[in-house]
């Protein structure tokens, strides 16, 4: 912290404290029609992140305060994806728990906890932080209380609950029922239940796993109450205001953080599927440039390159049109169709300029020839092009006239190179030089 120290990192772990509290709030007074327009779910998806940033921060300056050292210049937070792709990383908060797992101190951490002076605060933080990883324990081994299972031919559901049907065999070295393994390959298993002599424990684990918010937040205010006792100071005093950074400061803005994205429609109809082919098709013929490029230059041995190259631009292309096709897709009649042919025409264009901007810039040793010098000072010369025999000899261009004259010899001779031609021994210079080549 440049200013306030320990006052102004007390101060900005408060803010985040707050802006969780916040948010929990924000999710709880959202009803059915955020539900429906989605703002619920980001709303659902800031509370998380921010938790997880009060975590983080609680725990960099709980390190500090325990090394004797000053806090940070600023809060560790998450960063906020760039607008365009905030739809994924709400899918990505909401799937993780906004990382939150990854956040939780782990064994080490507690154990320089145990290690330090004894305190009666310091202790409230421990039994928070075995708490956080209790909920760890349980989101990890809840999964392994699960079985594949026989059912019985006359019995229930309620019954599989109860004990009823018997456990699919495992397979060979993978003892354990609840390991992944066993429940996605066990061929002989078609039901999934908990392991009927484990519920209790399962049960236990769901209630630590679904904790993880409660103690997430307790966590932090346990460290917030530390060390506001072990570095005391009026923070209003000192002119140390609260930051808040990262997801925390989204609270309330559910619609500027992630605008609605219109989805794909169900069906398509005739000016969507016009649409759509002229996106597909320049897409096919951009990804095409690459391997164009690629044979014209003789460089078909670094296939791996070409292909990869052709493959991240249809990767690239895909996602764009996966991204913004349903916006495209929203209009009504030719103004949907529009630019889907304007995309085909495009894709024509390219397709057809492809091969000659090619060979124009990777020509053989006879174009190259044709291109510097008969066509320019060589036109009216014995050397033109239809007045002499030509061959190509270990990289070395012949070039010989018809009725008599000096042979030239011109190089590099390759194909699908890009150096000009030049003269290799001295009588070629003089006839160039004659003809001012």
């Amino acid at each position: 912290m440049s200013r306030g120290g320990w006052a102004q990192a007390i101060a900005d772990l408060q803010a985040q404290g707050d802006a969780v509290r916040s948010s929990v709030e924000r999710v709880e007074a959202l009803g059915a029609d955020a539900m429906r327009d989605g703002s619920r779910t980001t709303a659902v998806a800031i509370s998380y992140a921010a938790e997880t940033d009060y975590v983080r921060s609680a725990l960099v300056l709980l390190r500090a305060h325990l090394d004797g050292g000053r806090p940070p210049r600023s809060l560790p937070v998450a960063r906020m994806w760039p607008r365009p792709v905030r739809d994924i990383w709400k899918d990505h908060c909401l799937g993780r728990l906004g990382g939150v797992w990854g956040a939780i101190p782990g064994r080490a951490a507690l154990e320089s906890l145990r290690s330090a002076p004894s305190d009666s605060l310091l202790g409230e933080v421990i039994e928070q932080v075995v708490g956080l990883q209790a909920s760890l324990h349980g989101h990890r081994r809840y999964p392994r209380m699960k079985e594949r299972y026989i059912p019985d031919r006359s019995g229930s559901p309620i019954d599989a609950l109860t004990g009823g049907g018997r456990p699919a065999p495992t397979l060979p070295g993978f003892p354990d029922r609840g390991h992944p393994v066993n429940l996605a390959f066990a061929a002989s298993g078609t039901g999934e239940r908990i392991q009927p002599d484990r519920i209790a424990e399962a049960d236990q684990l769901r209630t630590d796993e679904f904790a993880v918010h409660k103690r997430a937040l307790a966590f932090g205010d346990a460290v917030l109450t530390l060390l506001g006792h072990h570095h005391p100071g009026d923070t209003t005093s000192e002119g140390c205001t609260g930051r808040v950074r990262g997801a925390g400061r989204w609270v309330g803005q559910e619609k500027n953080l992630v605008p609605d994205r219109p989805a794909w429609p169900s069906k398509l109809d005739a000016f969507q599927v016009v649409a759509l082919s002229g996106l597909l098709l320049l897409l096919v013929a951009c990804a095409a440039i690459p391997l164009t490029f690629a044979k014209q230059a003789s460089l078909f041995s670094y296939y791996t390159w070409a292909f990869a190259a052709s493959g991240l631009m249809v990767t690239v292309g895909g996602l764009g049109i996966y991204r913004t096709g349903p916006r495209l897709l929203q209009r009504a009649g030719w103004s949907v169709a529009l630019p889907g042919i304007a995309a085909g025409l495009a894709a024509i264009v390219v397709w057809q300029a492809q091969g000659p901007v090619a060979n124009y810039y990777f020509a053989g040793p006879y174009e190259r020839y044709e291109r510097q010098y008969t066509e320019g000072c060589l036109a009216a010369s014995p050397y033109r092009r239809d007045a002499i025999q030509s061959w190509v000899d270990d990289g070395v261009l012949v070039v010989t006239p018809i009725s008599d004259g000096t042979t030239l010899r011109l190089g590099p001779a390759e194909d699908g190179g890009t150096h000009p031609l030049r003269p290799l021994d001295q009588a070629t210079r003089d006839v160039l030089a004659e003809y001012g080549c």
